[in-house]
């Protein structure tokens, strides 16, 4: 199979992509041209917050060219996602690994966001007590937010936020989702509500994957991409 289509990968929440390397020697291996994007606030420098469409805005300028294949994992995932509502010609098929994108309203969600929106004023009671603060993020399981600094504190809750407003219907291009049947962060139903929602797609299913099924079951998620592009 002779693949031509320039292949970028958009990973998650994380400030290192050390851990992607044996997963893109494999694609690599296999013919695929894949190129590792440098993230603005995580992997590559930003002095200000953004939103969604900051990020898109981005995509569109870095990538340089039409028809490629958007990996993304997790956030990244839903940046592929907006890209894709926005700039459907610029996609020849776009693949999401446990894809953050879908709107949880739930009352822990609720409880989630009130605490964040007001963690400056809460920090500040809390100051006395370092442990109490390490104690509340433990509580809400957002690692990722406490190791964030204030601007990507900030620009996180403009992207959660922004799933209320991605119509994964409205999404055309080709995708295939692969999602780890055990995820916790974003959990299976999201997966096969994406899949229900975007028409022209495919689910695949890791058995006892967690959330990042391309470093625990590397050769299993390459095979499935390989295959499918």
């Amino acid at each position: 199979m002779g693949i031509i289509t320039k292949t970028f990968i958009l990973h998650g929440w994380t400030y290192s992509t050390e851990k992607w390397h044996p997963f893109i020697n494999l694609l690599k291996q296999k013919g695929v041209k894949v190129n590792m994007l440098k993230i603005p606030g995580l992997t590559e420098d930003l002095n200000r917050v953004w939103t969604i469409d900051d990020y898109v805005s981005w995509l569109k300028k870095t990538i340089e060219t039409n028809k490629v294949i958007l990996i993304g994992h997790s956030n990244g995932g839903r940046i592929a996602l907006n890209f894709a509502v926005k700039y459907p010609q610029n996609l020849e098929q776009i693949i999401l690994i446990d894809s953050a994108g879908i709107y949880h309203n739930d009352l822990a969600i609720k409880i989630k966001r009130l605490v964040f929106g007001n963690i400056a004023k809460i920090g500040k009671k809390l100051n006395s007590s370092q442990k109490l603060r390490s104690l509340l993020y433990k509580i809400l399981g957002e690692s990722d937010y406490k190791n964030a600094n204030p601007i990507m504190k900030k620009t996180m809750l403009n992207l959660v936020n922004s799933d209320k407003s991605l119509n994964l219907d409205k999404v055309t291009t080709p995708t295939l989702i692969i999602w780890g049947e055990k995820d916790k962060t974003t959990p299976l139903s999201d997966g096969k509500l994406m899949n229900k929602l975007i028409k022209n797609s495919k689910l695949h299913i890791i058995n006892n994957a967690k959330h990042s099924p391309m470093f625990t079951n590397p050769e299993e998620v390459a095979k499935i991409i390989y295959e499918r592009i």
